[in-house]
């Protein structure tokens, strides 16, 4: 690597703003605890070879041509969108040429073979048809969401879904195979639905209030972000998509990139944007070219939301269309869904109606709302099974005691016996203590541990009040909180090394930089030192100690050792 590059590279740093550096360190994907001292050391560290070849799956197609012209001339890169773009990622000088270093490192880069076009041959599908993929996959989506809001999907390190959860979305008929499963996850990520926390994936609070929209707003949301998620390399200036048939070659540098863009198309077609050749939805032709979604033409195609059902004697509920949001989700706190389709069913339990209850529900009121929805009235058996729940629920309750403890009482001493020795519930490790059992266990651990094993529990304050626990596990849905948050993580390293010295000392601290690295090298340096009449004097020195504010070194001319002021020396260089 050049000094000379470094050292324009580091005086361009300088120059830019706190907004431009800040980009530039994410998106050349620098670490905040960077240990860099100084802007010298910043342009050293990313011109480095193996920081070069980080930065190089990163560009889009226009950029690497850019840069592979560049190179191959020793030219500088044209005017224009290109050369401001790799100005800013460090790689360019402000006339366009690409520094030493960056060159060097861009002629070693090994290239990935070329990747397959993502459509050959596929066949046009009508509008019916994809609004039918629209449909069913709205539905996947929300049944997802509503399973993960009370009990969030574990990731593995490597980051993907864990097998349990994966088989719990299945048996559940959120999706119809594993491979769907993904297809879900993704599409909940990159719609900011869902969110990644530690080990696990939760709703986020813009996913929950997603669950409560229509089926047509729910599908323009979800698309929308979709589409500001999309790669830069993949969006066109007016705000729009690159064609399909473009999108294998967007990152020609990424060995990576092929599969990510065989899954972004996945997720694309699963969710009825395009169809299988590619092709925008007829609702979607303004969205690809960066307008919106024709709200009417999908609200044409898709089946239309009822706000009745049917409610039968064997406790099942049918739903002749798809449910309002709101009323489903009201619904599915208190009974099990059964089928999925445009015509759904439901099964009501006790099991069911008593967790119902213990997430808040009232008895009374879950019947006036069944009564307004329900196209046949409330059947009897029903109607008993709530009374029933009712006269159940609380006869377990969880609270704390004066000294902060869990504790769970009852008004029938022996369900705290049953309790006692329910295998399933040896993590709570509730102990017997005179009428009460206590546990080490939070409030909610304990509550809803009954709660999932079918117990008649209630959760209470200090005076014994019945009180609502809200099971739902949310994570701040903001994206640009995230990046907030990320941006503010550079601030320390950015103080620093501005700190470091300013432009008026920066020639002086590039001198004792490049004084160091020649002693460190035991390098031969022609150096100018102003002499005490105003006149300069060049020596040539073998560099050998540097301290105390004077270089040491051997003259080669007269083989005598020297000790000059680094104060009186205006400029070095290799001889």
């Amino acid at each position: 690597m050049s000094p000379v590059d470094a050292r324009a590279l580091a005086t361009w740093l300088a120059t830019v703003d706190d907004d431009a550096l800040t980009a530039l360190l994410r998106r050349r994907r620098v670490g905040a605890d960077a240990a860099w001292a100084d802007f010298f050391d910043a342009a050293e560290a990313l011109l480095d070879p193996a920081a070069v070849a980080k930065a190089a799956p990163l560009l889009s197609r226009p950029l690497v041509a850019a840069m592979d012209e560049a190179v191959a001339s020793d030219a500088p890169v044209p005017p224009g969108a290109a050369r401001e773009e790799l100005l800013h990622l460090g790689l360019v000088s402000p006339d366009g040429l690409p520094y030493a270093g960056a060159a060097s490192a861009w002629r070693d880069l090994s290239r990935p073979d070329a990747a397959a076009p993502l459509v050959a041959d596929a066949s046009r599908e009508d509008d019916a048809q994809l609004a039918e993929r629209a449909f069913t996959a709205l539905s996947s989506l929300a049944d997802v969401l509503s399973l993960t809001q009370p009990s969030p999907l574990g990731r593995t390190g490597a980051g993907t879904l864990g097998a349990g959860d994966r088989r719990r979305l299945v048996e559940a008929g959120a999706v119809p195979d594993a491979a769907t499963v993904d297809l879900v996850i993704g599409i909940g990520l990159d719609a900011g639905l869902l969110g990644p926390v530690d080990r696990e994936w939760r709703v986020t609070t813009e996913g929950s209030a997603w669950l409560l929209r229509g089926s047509v707003d729910r599908w323009v949301e979800t698309a929308s972000h979709l589409r500001d998620a999309l790669p830069a390399a993949l969006r066109t200036t007016s705000g729009g998509w690159q064609p399909l048939t473009e999108w294998h070659h967007a990152y020609p540098l990424d060995p990576q990139w092929p599969a990510r863009a065989e899954r972004l198309a996945a997720q694309w077609r699963f969710w009825a944007i395009i169809d299988a050749s590619g092709r925008p939805a007829a609702w979607a032709t303004a969205m690809a070219d960066g307008g919106d979604v024709d709200r009417a033409a999908l609200q044409q195609n898709l089946p239309g939301e009822v706000d009745r059902i049917f409610l039968q004697n064997d406790l099942t509920a049918i739903a002749p269309g798809p449910l309002e949001p709101a009323i489903d989700a009201r619904l599915r706190r208190a009974a099990r869904r059964e089928s999925r389709a445009q015509a759904s069913t439901y099964r009501f339990s006790a099991e069911s109606i008593g967790a119902a209850l213990a997430a808040g529900e009232d008895a009374a009121s879950l019947a006036e709302f069944l009564t307004t929805i329900s196209l046949t009235g409330l059947p009897q058996p029903l109607a008993y099974e709530l009374e029933r729940a009712a006269q159940r629920q609380g006869r377990l309750r969880v609270g704390t005691d004066a000294t902060g403890r869990t504790q769970v009482t009852a008004s029938d001493r022996s369900a705290l016996d049953t309790l006692a020795v329910d295998q399933a519930l040896r993590p709570l490790g509730l102990v017997r203590d005179g009428d009460r059992l206590i546990s080490r266990s939070s409030v909610d651990a304990v509550f809803w541990m009954l709660s999932d094993a079918r117990y008649p529990v209630a959760a209470v304050d200090d005076d014994g009040a019945v009180r609502i626990l809200d099971r739902a596990r949310l994570t701040d849905s903001s994206e640009v909180a995230t990046a907030r948050s990320e941006d503010a993580s550079y601030r320390t390293l950015i103080d620093r090394i501005r700190g470091a010295h300013s432009s008026d000392d920066a020639d002086a601290a590039w001198l004792g930089r490049e004084l160091e690295q020649a002693v460190k090298a035991r390098a031969v340096i022609e150096v100018s030192v102003r002499l005490p009449d105003g006149t300069t004097r060049d020596f040539v020195l073998e560099a050998t100690g540097l301290g105390g504010g004077r270089l040491r070194g051997r003259d080669r001319a007269s083989d005598v050792e020297r000790t000059l002021p680094v104060s009186s020396i205006v400029s070095a260089r290799l001889a």
